[in-house]
């Protein structure tokens, strides 16, 4: 199904990507308190990101895809979270996936699209399962949680976990297939429940080996083979990607902050319409910088590390480890500006009918992910800037080194 022929005459620019997600706000925000009710994106709308493309920007052209800048699906995901949140984080994990499939045996490609170029993958890669090595792959058993859009995922879901091997514990990831996986409805949570992160259960699966790769594995070995896009670090990508979803939120509690303002009265006579109120004037423009400083950062980051991936070269440690680890503040700052203008939005902003008060809940969730953890993320990077070597293990794909600044 959807296969593309003359795909050059067919991919969309990056501008007309962007124009697409903007042009779906309206319709997203309309959509957004059914959607957390029924704890899913819908059909519908999954249906509508499919028909605009966000789906195959990372994807590999040999198998239909865009195969594009990574910063083309960051910049249409921070369209899109400024009407949804749960459904751009949707797009955000399964316009992830295809990237990952691109790192893997070209196999995985031909068993995942070869007859259906639009199937989607989710993920849950904390280690939540067990995994066992054994003749030709591993076997995994046990329960994977969190798995976002996995109700939308035909094409199944990568799994995360350690397993030892030659003398040494690997983080791995594998590709499952849909029929071979439980889903189990419990994500009853405080926000994004529009994104039906839900269990996965798998009951003592053989995955062959080459359904599996290293996740944060970096280098000649395993990245010196794949097209340039796919020699960006896969956890550079996810997290950059995360950053961007968190960023959109962000941009879209301004909004809201925005139309309430304009038409609402003060109390307090002396000041009279909101928006002469200083302090309300001026928490929206600290909120703007951070915002601003924060989509700055990870677009910039990308943008570094794409202008040695699109010449054929890897990223270098010390560029990934300043990247990795200073977007991970994205979260943080993001919560912060929204927190703080919605505070000023007295109380209008807590009744479950204002749109305000999902958006928060949502940001405080989001930037509860792991790709937001500025807390350690901190103390790696300033060790590292001291000339420190890096732990082991770390996450950037790499044998322990020292900086050099």
């Amino acid at each position: 199904m959807s296969k593309i022929e003359n795909l050059d005459d067919q991919v969309p620019t990056e501008e007309v990507l962007v124009e697409r997600a903007q042009a779906m706000i309206p319709m997203l925000r309309a959509r957004a308190e059914q959607c957390e009710k029924d704890r899913m994106v819908s059909k519908e709308t999954i249906k509508a990101f499919e028909e605009a493309g966000f789906f195959r920007i990372l994807q590999p052209r040999r198998w239909g895809g865009y195969q594009m800048h990574p910063n083309v699906l960051n910049k249409v995901v921070m369209e899109l979270a400024r009407g949804c949140p749960s459904s751009a984080w949707n797009v955000t994990v399964l316009g992830l996936h295809p990237f990952e499939v691109g790192l893997l045996d070209p196999r995985c490609g031909d068993l995942l699209w070869g007859e259906d170029d639009t199937r989607l993958v989710s993920s849950s890669y904390a280690p939540f399962g067990t995994v066992k090595a054994v003749e030709g792959g591993y076997v995994l058993n046990g329960e994977w949680l969190t798995s976002s859009g996995c109700d939308h995922a035909t094409g199944g879901a990568f799994l995360g976990g350690r397993v030892e091997e030659n003398g040494e514990i690997n983080f791995r990831s594998f590709w499952v297939d849909a029929k071979d996986f439980e889903i189990v409805d419990d994500w009853y949570v405080v926000g994004l429940a529009g994104t039906g992160s839900k269990k996965l259960l798998i009951k003592e699966l053989f995955v062959p080996g080459f359904r599996s790769h290293i996740i944060g594995a970096y280098g000649e070995e395993s990245h010196g083979h794949v097209e340039n896009l796919y020699k960006m670090p896969f956890f550079y990508v996810f997290y950059a990607a995360i950053s961007s979803v968190l960023i959109g939120m962000a941009r879209g509690m301004m909004d809201l902050y925005v139309e309430h303002m304009v038409p609402r009265q003060n109390i307090n006579q002396a000041i009279g319409a909101a928006v002469n109120d200083p302090f309300i004037k001026s928490r929206l423009g600290e909120a703007y910088v951070k915002v601003l400083g924060t989509t700055t950062r990870v677009l910039m980051n990308t943008d570094e590390a794409w202008s040695y991936a699109s010449r054929g070269e890897l990223v270098p440690l010390d560029v990934r480890v300043r990247h990795f680890a200073s977007n991970q503040f994205t979260g943080g700052e993001c919560f912060d500006a929204a927190h703080m203008i919605f505070k000023k939005t007295s109380t209008r902003g807590v009744w479950l009918s204002s749109p305000m008060q999902r958006q928060m809940r949502d940001i405080l969730v989001g930037a509860n992910h792991i790709t937001q953890n500025q807390d350690n993320m901190s103390d790696l990077l300033g060790s590292y800037l001291l000339g420190n070597p890096l732990p082991v293990p770390n996450p950037f794909g790499a044998k322990p080194a020292t900086a050099t600044h």
